[in-house]
């Protein structure tokens, strides 16, 4: 896969994220890109971790799967830094 497959990855695989936690986690368009290409190296490297397999081709069911994986758990740990972030300041 390259450069820009992986940047329309990992921006689909964070807009499906942010569809799927509840709430509003704000950040636009870029905030999205960045935890979702975040998110897909994160679910990329688990999933050769546990299942022995990562990223392979744009249109692999196992490809989006792990990336948006990956995109759920940055936006859960991006909405636990930014909450307490402005709870506390």
């Amino acid at each position: 896969m390259g450069f820009f497959g992986f940047l329309l990855l990992g921006l689909l695989a964070g807009a499906i994220a942010k569809l799927i936690l509840p709430g509003r986690q704000g950040g636009g368009w870029f905030v999205t890109l960045i935890l979702g290409v975040v998110g897909a190296l994160l679910g990329g490297w688990i999933g050769g971790l546990i299942f022995n397999t990562g990223l392979q081709e744009f249109f692999s069911l196992t490809t989006w799967l792990l990336a948006i994986g990956g995109s759920i758990i940055v936006l859960l740990i991006y909405g636990l830094v930014t909450n307490r972030r402005t709870t506390h300041g």
